[in-house]
């Protein structure tokens, strides 16, 4: 236990339900002792308080589902073994290099066979793994969460079945998702389907061999982090049903729901990300001498990076010398006149890296635009489905996690003349998703602001932390109220028919 100092508002999270105010978790008695000086922090033992309810296995307790965030399963291509994304190391592909660059990039074109086309997941990432002056380190990702679940009697199928830990054959309470987060989200939508059906008929196996009840109606508990969450929530609302061609609504047929009990969003950029807008528009660069960089030719690939960007509404995008107006972050003319991305008119180089097939330079751009043109309409027929207002139905509840202490970039200006942009503004976040995009408020870049949220999505209870975007599974008190959300707190609804 690390001692430290801190005053009574310092590092404090805040739980709210719809309705219920904030409550002030720091009491007289902890304040004045806090004000005293310095003070070993208080730390639950949740194994202590979970170890009854973990222990428990019956058909009455639902399994578990966690569905990363981006970046956060391991992509791999099977042709040649490497590493895609998720170790950098002397074997895993390098960006900067022209056969790295095109394993990373996905196709231009749907003729085109590239190696990245054939790139696919292999397994969520627990610990990346990075290779500093030839010695291996690994680095924690999605560890965190997975001991998190492992106190909560969660048996992971994937460390089981892979001889990392031996739970003999209790692989049946807990399932990893891994898929190719630079896909389509509807795309992964669907595999999330094909995936929950795979496991509901595997554990229904398991009940009738092990309790001799057959045909359970077996409902789990999804636990997506950043952009999982909005994957799980598109097959929650719609199911297998793709984006229709015209722009138009897919059908609301909740086709999901009767897979989940639980969805628990957790630092999902439900109304988008500016990190993804600066990211397709500059690429990424890690600050890392050991992580290459991506350019923007390669990430402008990425469906998923896309259906991250902001609503015109939250005016999260504006132009110097235009008070007053702000342009759709989704028009393809915009990205254009501004040369933002793949749009850039002097990326020819990585263009011609990624497309060796395509000798004229005016070809490779009016592919590029087109590619980019496309990702966008989708981007905006993806957001406007996921705007669309519901109210959960029965038996399915919407629960969100998320940081609202750290400055988060709220507003980016850019030069009408060189298309440069620049952070204009911040708002309360978690440093990477604001607030107001966790919870999907359509007040979101509003001057004027009516004092409820407004919110399309339904949502359940949130829990809001002071922690960075990836930091938040390993507060402690979110640790701590994911496990009694998952075990111990009474459902609103029967879990079984």
């Amino acid at each position: 236990m690390t001692p430290r100092c801190q005053g009574p508002d310092q590092d404090r999270p805040r739980a709210t339900a719809p309705g219920g105010r904030r409550a002030l978790l720091l009491g007289g008695a902890a304040a004045a002792a806090a004000l005293a000086g310095c003070a070993p922090e208080p730390m639950t033992n949740l194994a202590l308080i979970y170890n009854p309810a973990a222990q428990h296995h019956g058909i009455d307790r639902n399994p578990i589902i966690v569905i990363p965030g981006l970046l956060g399963s391991r992509l791999r291509d099977p042709a040649s073994g490497r590493i895609v994304w998720g170790a950098f190391d002397g074997n895993a592909a390098n960006p900067g290099t022209p056969d790295g660059a095109r394993l990373v990039a996905l196709p231009f074109t749907d003729m085109m066979a590239t190696p990245g086309a054939a790139v696919q997941p292999d397994g969520v990432l627990d610990r990346v793994r990075i290779r500093v002056a030839g010695i291996p380190i690994a680095l924690q990702a999605y560890a965190e969460i997975m001991a998190t679940l492992g106190i909560g009697g969660y048996r992971d199928e994937a460390l089981g079945l892979g001889g990392a830990v031996d739970y003999g054959r209790d692989h049946f309470t807990c399932f990893q998702f891994d898929y190719d987060w630079r896909q389509d989200n509807v795309a992964n939508a669907r595999r999330l389907m094909a995936f929950m059906r795979e496991k509901r008929a595997y554990v229904q196996g398991e009940y009738a061999r092990r309790f001799g009840v057959r045909d359970a109606d077996v409902k789990f508990d999804v636990v997506a982090h950043s952009m999982g969450g909005l994957v799980a929530r598109y097959a929650m609302l719609y199911g297998d049903a793709d984006l229709p061609a015209d722009g138009t609504l897919p059908p609301l047929t909740f086709a999901g729901a009767p897979f989940m009990a639980r969805l628990i969003q957790i630092g999902t950029p439900n109304g988008g990300s500016l990190d993804a807008f600066r990211v397709l528009v500059d690429g990424r660069d890690f600050g890392s001498p050991i992580v290459p960089r991506y350019s923007p030719a390669i990430l402008g690939t990425f469906p998923s990076l896309y259906q991250l960007l902001p609503r015109q509404r939250a005016r999260a995008v504006v132009v110097a010398g235009q008070p007053g107006t702000a342009p759709d972050p989704y028009d393809p003319d915009l990205w254009r006149s501004m040369g933002w991305g793949i749009a850039k008119r002097d990326n020819d180089a990585d263009l011609a890296t990624l497309m060796p097939g395509v000798a004229s330079a005016e070809e490779r751009r009016r592919l590029a635009l087109a590619l980019q043109g496309r990702l966008l309409r989708r981007a905006r027929a993806f957001s406007a489905a996921m705007d669309r207002p519901v109210t959960q139905p029965p038996g399915t509840d919407l629960m969100i996690v998320a940081g609202d202490a750290l400055p988060t970039a709220s507003r980016i200006i850019a030069n009408p003349e060189t298309g440069a942009i620049a952070e204009a503004r911040t708002d309360p976040g978690d440093g990477l998703v604001l607030r107001d995009s966790a919870l999907l408020d359509f007040r979101q870049g509003q001057e004027a602001r009516t004092p409820t949220v407004q919110s399309p999505m339904g949502f359940h209870r949130t829990l809001f932390l002071p922690r960075e975007h990836l930091e938040i599974t390993r507060d402690p008190t979110f640790r701590n109220n994911i496990l009694f959300w998952l075990l111990e707190e009474p459902r609103v609804a029967p879990r079984r028919a």
